[in-house]
């Protein structure tokens, strides 16, 4: 097993998140033929509101996400509008969109051990949120996985936000 596999071997795998051109459909396949409901009406989210870095910066970027609770793991699903991000960098490589996110999940308390250990492996921070309820980084592990890697700390606060969310399923 390589070093990354070992990094987030203990964590537990919290969402799925797929960058898709647009949403509304995504949403209607999903629902419909597949039969995964409770998406919430896609939120408008701003970069900039968030403090979202972008390969260290905060930068002009917005994009509808919404997501659901299925089967013990969330699914995420995220537009591009405009600006820059990970996501717009995906939809731009791949137009179709695509799964461009795993996200593992972990107490607050262990963030830092495991996102420098990440780090310590060589592995780019594309992206980081300091939020109420988890702080976030996204990890361009896309040559040893192909996918961005999610790491989410968590709050006490996050925990029951995430209860609240998988009771609504």
């Amino acid at each position: 097993m390589n070093s990354i596999n070992k990094t987030i071997a203990g964590l537990e795998l919290a969402q799925i998140g797929w960058v898709v051109p647009d949403i509304h459909a995504a949403v209607k396949f999903l629902s419909n033929a597949l039969g995964i409901a409770g998406f919430p009406q896609p939120e408008h989210i701003r970069a900039q509101d968030l403090d979202m870095t972008y390969y260290g910066q905060v930068v002009a970027g917005d994009w509808l996400t919404t997501q659901t609770y299925n089967g013990g793991t969330f699914i995420e699903l995220v537009q591009p509008v405009s600006g820059q991000s990970m996501f717009h960098d995906y939809l731009a490589k791949y137009p179709a969109g695509g799964t461009q996110h795993l996200a593992f999940r972990l107490p607050v308390s262990d963030f830092n051990r495991i996102t420098d250990n990440l780090r310590k492996q060589g592995y780019a921070v594309i992206s980081e949120v300091d939020h109420p309820i988890a702080r976030m980084a996204f990890f361009d592990t896309y040559q040893t996985l192909g996918v961005a890697t999610e790491i989410m700390g968590i709050t006490p606060e996050g925990w029951t936000a995430i209860e609240q969310m998988q009771k609504t399923r």
